[in-house]
């Protein structure tokens, strides 16, 4: 999940170019950077009732907050994630039909979630924005996390620097 060159080559692809792209809109790699930092640095924070978060030169901010028993959640999910290092993880390859509908219910939660960063100084650029998950298809039973939400929120900065530094 969390390791770059784990990635398939197209995700390692669109990993480097939103990023590429993300630095460019927020000033620069360092302030992406700074503001990764900044992330990692609040205890909790996607579960900010703020539902933002600065660093000294960006801003990220999101439409909802997340409570605690969906993060718990996540994290449970999150940590099955990484002991697989399945390249193609589906949320929904759970036996249990209880938990898969907590799963559900966790997806249904955090699908209008939209994640928008932008500079303090609109001079630096645009911003950017991205959500919780790549793919939602219930009726095919798949549904994948957008690996930039990871990146940006629970990968090592030294995650972003190889997918900035990557060239296909």
């Amino acid at each position: 999940m969390c390791n770059f060159n784990n990635l398939n080559d197209d995700t390692k692809i669109v990993v480097s170019i939103f990023m590429k792209k993300a630095a460019e809109n927020v000033g620069g790699i360092n302030y992406l950077l700074s503001l990764i930092e900044a992330i990692r640095n609040k205890a909790l924070p996607l579960s900010s009732t703020k539902m933002q978060i600065a660093s000294n030169n960006s801003l990220i901010k999101w439409n909802k907050v997340i409570f605690k028993d969906k993060l718990d959640l996540l994290d449970q999910i999150l940590v099955l994630h990484r002991e697989s290092q399945n390249r193609e993880f589906n949320l929904l390859d759970e036996p249990s039909q209880k938990k898969k509908k907590k799963i559900i219910n966790l997806i249904k939660t955090l699908k209008p979630i939209e994640f928008v960063a932008t500079p303090q100084n609109p001079k630096d650029g645009g911003g950017f924005s991205f959500g919780v998950f790549d793919t939602i298809d219930f009726d095919n039973n798949l549904v994948k996390f957008n690996p930039i939400f990871l990146a940006i929120f629970f990968c090592s900065t030294e995650f972003t620097k190889k997918a900035i530094k990557y060239e296909s």
